[in-house]
């Protein structure tokens, strides 16, 4: 019997997640777990609600300032969220 080239296991749970349609929800729950990791553990206190709405990510935020100052960082908070992911979940931010 010969033997077929090995795939790595990843590949295969990847595909699979694909195929049955979860990819999108994994994904999306790894980047809202992520969101402490991303701002830190001091902002992410003053975070109520994160969700993701059409690929935008959706925080409630208790502080006025701290908004603004998030909104100035929206890109880099983006990239850096995505990255961490490791694929293209979110293109935008909404702060309310």
């Amino acid at each position: 019997m010969k033997r077929k080239k090995a795939e790595p296991i990843d590949n295969i749970l990847a595909r699979y997640l694909r195929h049955i349609g979860l990819e999108t929800p994994l994904n999306q729950y790894r980047l809202i777990n992520a969101w402490a990791l991303v701002v830190g553990e001091n902002i992410a206190k003053k975070t109520k609600d994160i969700y993701i709405k059409n690929q935008t990510l959706c925080v409630s935020l208790q502080s006025p300032a701290l908004r603004s100052d998030l909104q100035m960082k929206r890109q880099t908070l983006i990239a850096r969220l995505n990255a961490t992911v490791g694929t293209q979940v979110i293109v935008d931010i909404h702060f309310t």
